[in-house]
């Protein structure tokens, strides 16, 4: 967690730049995946994400602590006394960095995303079109899995999708707590704790990305969303063909990121030694 003596412009600059990478990198292997195929299988695409994760977090996270995603910012404010007054700029932080991968990603695709929809005979903005615009934002059911079909609708219900964003972002904040607290003497040592903060959302990842795609943050889906809408996806992106992209990609996220929170320091941190128990060498 950042401290109050660095600038807060430093610490903007360290978010967006943590996002850009965790989006652009993440973002990118579905763009691979879906419009190349060069990505075989969700779990490439799940280990590209948990690697950009680490990354992101070991480039960033001496700065502004890497929090990358709005979840793990409100679970800090409300369990980790993360000062409420910088919340707002590390959120709108992340949707910049977000923002900015997306537009860069359409850069270097949009040839390529093209032939795809001709290809594929999609109109962008029509239904059926989130098969292409699920490069950006997320959809459920997972359009690559389960198509874009009216009965494909019936895979997952919007209850069955905030379920699943909501466990998973749980999971997400329950393992960031687990492998950060100086209190737990099993969490792998400072140098390590970011590779396994990827791997827990690589294997959140290959459970829930073929339900809703696994947004797991509410920045990561919104800022390229909102860059899907002004490329031409207009009401397949916002609000998408089934609504929801409020309640399953903001809402869920940030209740599920409260609950796991909340998991963790009730359940498990209360039988761990105090911190004035942790020795130099173990903290």
């Amino acid at each position: 967690m950042a401290e109050d003596s660095k600038g807060i412009g430093r610490i903007v600059a360290a978010e967006i730049i943590g996002t850009f990478i965790l989006v652009f990198f993440g973002t990118g292997s579905v763009f691979v995946a879906v419009l190349t195929g060069e990505l075989h299988g969700l779990m490439q695409v799940a280990f590209v994400w948990a690697i950009a994760i680490g990354l992101a977090i070991y480039a960033v996270g001496a700065i502004s602590g890497a929090h990358l995603n709005p979840a793990v910012t409100l679970a800090f404010v409300a369990f980790r006394r993360f000062p409420l007054s910088r919340a707002g700029a590390y959120v709108v932080s992340q949707l910049v960095g977000a923002m900015i991968a997306s537009a860069v990603l359409y850069v270097l695709f949009s040839n390529i995303l093209s032939a795809f929809e001709a290809d594929k005979h999609i109109t962008r903005g029509e239904p059926g079109s989130q098969l292409s615009a699920m490069v950006f934002g997320e959809y459920f059911p997972n359009p690559a899995v389960f198509g874009t079909t009216a009965d494909s609708f019936q895979r997952v219900t919007h209850v069955q999708a905030m379920l699943a964003e909501g466990i998973g972002t749980a999971l997400l904040v329950f393992f960031i707590f687990a492998l950060t607290d100086a209190r737990n003497a099993n969490r792998p040592g400072s140098v390590l704790w970011a590779i396994f903060i990827g791997l827990a959302v690589a294997i959140i990842i290959a459970i829930v990305a073929p339900l809703t795609q696994a947004g797991l943050n509410p920045a990561r889906d919104l800022g390229p969303r909102v860059f899907a809408y002004l490329a031409g996806w207009k009401s397949i992106a916002i609000p998408g063909p089934r609504g929801g992209f409020f309640t399953v990609y903001i809402l869920a996220p940030l209740v599920g990121g409260l609950a796991g929170g909340l998991i963790y320091d009730r359940a498990i941190r209360p039988g761990l030694p105090h911190e004035s128990s942790v020795s130099v060498g173990d903290a």
